[in-house]
């Protein structure tokens, strides 16, 4: 896992159930300067699903809120 995926997955986690806003996600990550590279994040992401789900097509862990963020969630 690379150091920005695995920031990615920090700030995720520690958000559980909440979405997260794209400009939450980047400026928590990058700083003020990146809030709104939407489509690094969007690369970032996927590399994490990837690495996460067994299925990154079909994704459980984390969900996407299209337009707004995303969201990690809980599987039981």
């Amino acid at each position: 896992m690379t150091p920005i995926e695995y920031k990615l997955l920090c700030i995720l986690s520690k958000n559980l159930g909440r979405v997260l806003t794209h400009t939450y996600i980047t400026q928590h990550i990058w700083g003020h300067n990146w809030e709104n590279d939407v489509v690094s994040l969007r690369v970032f992401m996927a590399t994490l699903r990837k690495k996460l789900e067994s299925e990154p097509n079909s994704p459980r862990y984390i969900q996407t809120h299209v337009g707004v963020g995303y969201r990690m969630i809980r599987v039981e």
